[in-house]
């Protein structure tokens, strides 16, 4: 006989396993760093590149030429930072999707259609608006990848900065998002912004790619192994003409992510542990530093809002990534008969989704593919990608003040841990041990009380006892 089916909804948004949310703990709180001195690197970039007396000196070192030229490496600092550092921002997202693909939550298919679904939507509807504006505006269709990321950097700048105390679980689902959106930006740039290939460098490549599967595969270990191999894959592939951050994810989604017996951790997730603050500390501020540096004016910045090509890069941002994630977060939710986590609300998601706006370092990186030739609207381009990602920080963070209080109350539950055993009680409630070791905590609490009461009341019967003492029969003060 067919055991009946369970009629529980399955949670959209529900609490995170304890491997997954130390995971994501660990990964956000490097992120979140990052993100600090990505956004103070922007602003850097902008003061540099908008004060008269020093805006030469900005535009003479980002088109500062070195590098081996024999090789095709002969490449200006902004070039190196776009090709050279982005690499290794990929490199680690490589790492965090197969992570995610073989031990997190898209391992599940049931658990992965959510973040995927509002991933896939949160990318299809802004590259629709901007698609839309510009027809509608006579503009070049050739910017509908630039609204489509999400840094997830900026994102917890962002929550840094004003102080939200985002759940575990809502935080998660802005990671998931990101990861995703990563990857198929690697596949929008791999796929549309790849002019002529270069067959020989690209066999080149993977050939190397190949080497470094091998050597994975065979337990080699050293670094001084794979970083000299790495970059020669590297170079391959910038000259092949396909973009060079392809080789950092195409590596990243090599390395074994799931853990064997007698392993704490994963040769994945040693490598991310390492790499991974290089790339958030380093890598992505510096490209945000030689990126973002635009000339702003007020008539530039009328334009963002006059053209349609930036036009609809701020459009996408504020109100496509909104309008996709959190439809698709809904429509998800709806055909597969889920019921949100009842720790939240349909208004906790629109923030998410709106904080999602902000899409500055891969937005950045397409703006300048998309319109590569065209200075000018390159950096008008940029302009309208950080004026969205403001536009969209801006209203999340309203959207966000006002669930603060609930947030606070939902984070100080799931860090409580009165047992003092390292875990939060919220994951030990089905363990008979936690509710024997509370017992023992509550018994001798309640022990330590009335000893307490009996020596205030033989203290009290002592002053009522003596000659004179201010009390009255019952030893309590007159």
């Amino acid at each position: 006989m067919t055991a009946p089916r369970s009629s529980t909804p399955r949670k959209v948004l529900g609490r995170l396993s304890l491997p997954e949310r130390t995971y994501v703990a660990d990964a956000l709180r490097t992120e979140t760093v990052g993100g600090v001195l990505l956004l103070a690197a922007a602003v850097t970039a902008l003061i540099w590149a908008n004060i008269p007396a020093l805006h030469d000196s900005y535009e003479s070192l980002s088109h500062f030429h070195f590098g081996p030229a024999a090789l095709g490496l002969h490449l200006s600092v902004a070039h190196w930072a776009a090709d050279g550092l982005l690499a290794v921002f990929f490199f680690v997202a490589g790492i965090e999707l197969k992570r995610e693909l073989v031990a997190g939550d898209l391992r599940d298919p049931k658990a992965a259609a959510l973040p995927v679904a509002a991933a896939l939507c949160g990318m299809a509807v802004p590259a629709l608006v901007y698609t839309l504006t510009n027809l509608t505006g006579n503009g070049s269709l050739g910017g509908w990848a630039v609204p489509t990321a999400t840094d997830i950097a900026f994102a917890l700048a962002v929550l840094a900065v004003i102080g939200t105390s985002l759940p575990s679980a809502l935080r998660a689902f802005l990671l998931t998002l990101a990861v995703v959106d990563d990857l198929f930006a690697i596949l929008i740039i791999a796929v549309f912004f790849t002019g002529s290939i270069d067959f020989a460098a690209l066999g080149g490549a993977v050939v190397g790619l190949a080497v470094f599967w091998l050597l994975l595969r065979k337990g080699v270990r050293g670094w001084y192994v794979y970083v000299p191999l790495a970059l020669v894959i590297w170079g391959l592939m910038y000259n092949s003409g396909i973009h060079a951050t392809i080789a950092g994810v195409a590596m990243g989604l090599m390395l074994r992510c799931h853990r064997r017996e007698g392993e704490a951790h994963s040769p994945g997730e040693q490598v991310e542990h390492l790499v991974r603050p290089l790339s958030a500390g380093l890598a992505v501020p510096l490209f945000a530093l030689f990126s973002a540096g635009v000339v702003v004016s007020g008539g530039a910045l009328g334009d963002v809002f006059t053209k349609p090509e930036t036009l609809g890069v701020v459009l996408g941002l504020v109100v496509g990534k909104a309008v996709g994630i959190f439809g698709g977060t809904w429509l998800t939710a709806r055909f597969t008969r889920a019921s949100l986590s009842e720790d939240l609300a349909w208004a906790d998601v629109a923030a998410v989704a709106t904080l999602a706006g902000i899409g500055f370092t891969v937005s950045l990186l397409i703006g300048e593919l998309a319109f590569d030739g065209d200075a000018v609207l390159t950096d008008e381009v940029k302009a309208a990608v950080l004026t969205g990602s403001l536009i969209a920080a801006t209203l999340a963070t309203v959207l966000l003040k006002v669930r603060n209080a609930k947030y606070r109350r939902l984070c100080e539950a799931e860090e409580r841990d009165d047992d003092a055993d390292g875990i939060p009680d919220v994951y030990e409630e089905d363990d008979p041990a936690y509710h024997l070791r509370m017992a023992a905590i509550y018994e001798n609490k309640a022990a330590e009380h009335r000893r307490i009461a009996e020596e205030k009341a033989a203290e009290r019967r002592a002053v009522a006892q003596v000659p004179g003492g201010a009390g009255d029969e019952d030893g309590r003060p007159a």
